[in-house]
């Protein structure tokens, strides 16, 4: 299984035109276009899950930079989420004041 980065989407872009364009390249598990949490808008980068690594290779160098509604796309192997910091300035929220 491979996981594709996408980024520089058009926020008019749907998983089923980014799964249209991959479909060229081999067999599309899954899509997700990300969206921001509190407006739901899309935010111009997503994640295609292909099955097979072969295909998934296949994708990236042929789909890195070419066009896509007008935008040209960054296409690359996702890297693993980093683990972040459950620190920094939240402004207090959730600490007691005495």
């Amino acid at each position: 299984m491979k996981n594709i980065y996408v980024g520089n989407l058009s926020f008019g872009a749907t998983e089923d035109s980014v799964r249209a364009l991959f479909e060229t390249h081999g067999t599309v598990g899954r899509v997700n276009i990300c969206t921001d949490r509190d407006t739901g808008q899309p935010r111009g980068f997503g994640f295609v899950e292909m099955a097979n690594d072969g295909e998934g290779e296949k994708a990236i160098a042929a789909l890195n930079g070419t066009d896509l509604d007008g935008r040209t796309l960054n296409v690359n192997e996702a890297r693993p989420k980093t683990e972040r910091s459950g620190g920094g300035g939240g402004g207090g929220y959730g600490r007691k004041r005495w």
